[in-house]
């Protein structure tokens, strides 16, 4: 194929050498002229690629270990120059500078340096490009004259259009542009998060940028009619969806990964072999027991209706007697550290199971990550919901104390109703929910639809004996009055109600213990 002459000059200097070499050699097939730095430079030489030394273009050499090459005046005003204006272009020929048409920079390799084990803070500052952004935000600002390619993947398109037209379109150009300073926005972010870690600052800072790696496009969000996408945190998070692999089914949607998340969050709170079951975001059924195959069975029986195409999570290895259980059941995900590879191989026999193997499911997310919530024309941020109590002011508020094995089912319970969406109600039993009531406007309201559903999905006598967890404090003495009806003996609720002394009173009437513990668990 004869290519259309294009007199053009191209700078280029790249990390990510991907594809470089071909794509220079089109190059200069176009008859264009190509500048190079450093490494790139000398891998174009090696392939037989004729190129002009950056140090040869600007009479200054490469100095202090290659940290000043391409920061010149003839290689910026030569990027920056409006072809359109003419005193800028007679400024160049007054300075005896020529035009540079195409820019190809990628920056330096910063997110794999700080990736890698026991790095330096010397050797990741180090790996901090100065001369790449530079060029870039000078090339892209003058975009309608300069080509600026920072990604491999469009080399291809601008041949194409090369070969064709004999130049680059405008609104290519435009794309290119977006392009850059997306990247360059990541890069920063990436430089500044890595600082703030290194100076242990946990504050959160007048100005909030963040940047996110697309994971996978997904069909649709919430519903059919809303877009969405898979995004993670830059670097390995252990314990997180994000860190896990899949070995089943189909791709996770935007309501699993969702739904997953939470049901993690909560699994988390547990050392003893435990399930949990989570359907919409709340748990549906927990259960711990001395094996894994009881606390599944406490999950499963707790509520057998909700776990129906819901979320299972397990923080032990999945045997093939629990994945045969399992299988009778439709669920949407499966999570755990481990498969027995006969469990395993059961498992996938159920072709749209999704079944992911998170290894380090029971690392907690660090204790100053973000927890954010977009509202219209802003974001509110807090950090995570990290603590669970603390036992110094668990307090004793009834003349009668808990038992032993009341306490043991209340802090069970309270690990599960900080997780149930406020106003939040947890009853459990033997380490087994028994009741959860999630999302009402009013807590009575809660506490009476768990006791009920208890009644109605294991037996009239699940509540006899259990406990209540209560996310926040009652505001009235009703909950109470609910939970001695329904045979309750215990309550564990944060307290701090102008109105405690009622429901103290109301439980001291009725020989129920109540413990407060001075912290709450909204969850919106």
């Amino acid at each position: 194929m004869i290519y259309k002459e294009v007199n053009m000059r191209a700078l280029i200097s790249v990390s990510d050498k991907t594809g470089i070499v071909e794509f220079a050699k089109e190059l200069v097939l176009l008859g264009i002229e190509i500048i190079s730095t450093g490494g790139t430079y000398n891998k174009l030489k090696e392939a037989g690629v004729a190129a002009i030394e950056i140090s040869e273009l600007t009479g200054f050499p490469e100095c202090l270990d290659g940290r000043v090459k391409t920061l010149h005046p003839i290689v910026h005003a030569g990027l920056l120059a409006m072809r359109s204006k003419p005193d800028h272009m007679k400024q160049l020929k007054d300075l005896n500078i020529e035009t540079i048409d195409m820019v190809v920079v990628n920056l330096y390799p910063f997110k794999a340096t700080i990736l890698k084990e026991n790095v330096t803070r010397e050797e990741a500052v180090e790996n901090i490009d100065i001369g790449g952004p530079t060029m870039l935000r000078s090339a892209a600002k003058n975009y309608q004259d300069v080509t600026v390619i920072v990604d491999p993947d469009d080399y291809k398109e601008v041949l194409e259009q090369l070969k064709v037209k004999g130049e680059v379109s405008l609104d290519t150009k435009f794309y290119l542009m977006q392009k850059v300073f997306m990247h360059t926005s990541n890069y920063d972010t990436m430089i500044a998060d890595y600082l703030k870690n290194q100076r242990n600052d946990h504050e959160l800072p007048d100005t909030l940028t963040l940047t996110y790696e697309k994971v996978q496009d997904m069909r649709y969000g919430e519903n059919p009619h809303q877009k969405a996408a898979f995004y993670r945190e830059i670097g390995k998070k252990k314990g997180s969806i994000t860190d896990a692999v899949q070995l089943n089914g189909k791709e996770l949607s935007f309501n699993n990964i969702n739904d997953t998340n939470g049901a993690l969050e909560l699994l988390k709170e547990f050392t003893e072999p435990t399930v949990v079951a989570c359907k919409h975001g709340n748990p549906c059924g927990v259960g711990s027991a001395d094996n894994i195959l009881d606390a599944w069975t406490k999950a499963f029986e707790a509520d057998k209706v909700s776990i129906y195409g819901g979320i299972v999570v397990i923080n032990r290895e999945v045997t093939l007697e629990l994945a045969e259980e399992m299988k009778k059941v439709f669920l949407e995900v499966i999570v755990a550290p481990a498969y027995d590879k006969a469990a395993l191989e059961l498992l996938q026999t159920k072709k749209n199971v999704r079944v992911l193997e998170l290894r380090d499911i029971d690392v907690p997310q660090e204790e100053h990550a973000y927890d954010l919530k977009k509202v219209n024309g802003g974001l509110i941020v807090q950090t995570i919901d990290s603590k669970l109590l603390i036992e110094e002011e668990l307090k004793v508020v009834t003349d009668r104390k808990p038992t032993d094995k009341e306490m043991e089912d209340m802090l069970f319970a309270w690990r599960v109703v900080k997780f149930v969406k406020s106003n939040g109600i947890a009853l459990a039993k033997d380490k087994q929910t028994v009741g959860i009531g999630p999302g009402q406007v009013n807590r009575v309201w809660s506490t009476k639809q768990c006791i009920e559903h208890a009644a109605e999905l294991i037996n009239e006598d699940a509540t006899k004996g259990a406990v209540l967890a209560s996310d926040a404090y009652f505001p009235f003495d009703d909950s109470v009055e609910a939970a001695h009806q329904a045979g309750i003996t215990a309550i564990i609720q944060p307290g701090g109600s102008i109105r405690d002394e009622d429901s103290i009173k109301k439980c001291n009437e009725y020989g129920i213990a109540m413990v407060f513990t001075g912290m709450r668990h909204f969850k919106h």
